[in-house]
């Protein structure tokens, strides 16, 4: 009692001790109740975080599952079933020609497609075409039914020389369609862009090639691929200007040009029979081609008989001057080029006298000219 009252000779004494007293016991006692304090703050905390983590835990399984659910697109399995025929337009990406299968039932996602097709490492091959596909089929199947080498294609070959009717009759044979359909488009010529020169004639201007098309193009479109096919050639020859230098237009090159791809035996011939129609043209000599009176009747032979040459008709080469209206069939390249840029030399008359083997002779001279027919009568059976 009296230490703590401080009741001793010194008075500053207790009142420093019993300050003291006081601070000592204050810092026991609150070090012991920041103990108490500290456990309690650690405990809470901790919790916490259990509580935390098992959410985030739970959470993350659901979270993956919910995650791989969308990351993996919807799918159809197996081959599917049916028939559809898709388009790939040109310039289509991978990703326009997915949505197009999602779109036709083809493929159960335009993602399932996308990554079949990035898998395959196929993203950039696409090519336009038509293809021929089943609906409900898998994305990878998918992916290899739009190889280019399955495209639905309908190959036709021209040949050279045809006239317009022959080739309406190959493309009707080709292709399943109505040749009245082909006529009348035919006929069209602004939908098929024949240049003005035609007067409406598709004859001469419809190119010989090898073409690809589909089952769904029109007539006119058909048609009007040839003509373009002929622009392009025309463009690539420079056709117009050497025809002006020649003191020819286009259109009377290509007369020319198909005069020369009539008569002509062989290839080599081509320059030779060009040269004898500018010739004859520069003499003011009748052209007296049989290719020509064959044409205005209609018929397919090598030599008009004299009834054949009385025909009444523009393009009977006995009966007028100079070229007739336009070309009688559609020449090839070689022939145009050939009209273009005829063999050097003074002919005036050429008889194919073996046609089995394409023999032509060339001649300036009426006299070996009359052979040349004797020979050709002969070899014919016609002695």
């Amino acid at each position: 009692m009296d230490f703590l009252t401080g009741s001793d000779d010194d008075d500053e004494g207790p009142r420093r001790r019993s300050r003291g007293s006081s601070n000592r016991g204050g810092r026991r006692g609150g070090r012991r109740r920041r103990r108490r304090r500290n456990r309690g703050g650690f405990l809470a905390p901790m919790l916490a975080l259990i509580i935390l983590v098992g959410v985030v835990g739970g959470a993350g399984y659901y979270g993956y599952t919910w995650l791989r659910d969308v990351m993996v697109a919807d799918d159809f399995t197996g081959p599917g079933a049916g028939e559809i025929v898709v388009e790939i337009k040109p310039g289509q990406t991978a990703t326009e020609v997915a949505q197009t299968l999602e779109q036709q039932g083809v493929v159960a996602s335009a993602r399932a497609f996308t990554d079949a097709i990035g898998a395959a490492g196929k993203s950039g091959s696409l090519q336009p075409g038509e293809y021929k596909m089943r609906k409900r089929m898998s994305a990878a199947l998918a992916v290899g039914l739009l190889d280019h080498t399955k495209r639905l294609r309908e190959h036709v070959v021209i040949p050279e020389g045809k006239r317009a009717t022959q080739i309406i009759d190959i493309l009707v044979k080709e292709t399943g369609k109505s040749k009245s359909a082909f006529e009348k488009a035919a006929k069209d010529a602004e939908a098929l862009g024949l240049p003005a020169a035609a007067k409406g004639k598709a004859e001469g201007y419809l190119f010989p090639a090898a073409y690809e098309g589909t089952d769904r193009m029109a007539p006119a479109e058909i048609l009007g691929d040839m003509v373009e096919r002929f622009e392009e050639t025309a463009a690539e020859m420079d056709l117009e200007s050497r025809a002006e230098k020649l003191g020819y237009t286009v259109h009377e090159i290509l007369t020319i040009a198909s005069i020369v791809q009539a008569e002509s035996g062989s290839k080599s011939d081509m320059g030779k029979v060009a040269r004898v129609v500018y010739n004859r043209l520069g003499i003011k000599m009748k052209l007296q081609m049989d290719s020509t009176v064959m044409y205005a009747l209609n018929k397919y032979d090598v030599a008009a008989t004299y009834d054949e040459i009385e025909v009444k008709s523009p393009y009977n080469t006995y009966a007028n001057p100079g070229l007739p209206p336009g070309p009688i069939a559609s020449p090839g390249a070689d022939a145009i080029e050939a009209a273009l840029n005829p063999t050097p030399g003074r002919w005036l008359f050429f008889v194919t006298t073996d046609l089995k083997n394409r023999i032509t002779k060339f001649t300036d001279n009426v006299a070996e000219f009359e052979r040349f027919k004797a020979e050709f009568n002969r070899n014919r059976g016609n002695n």
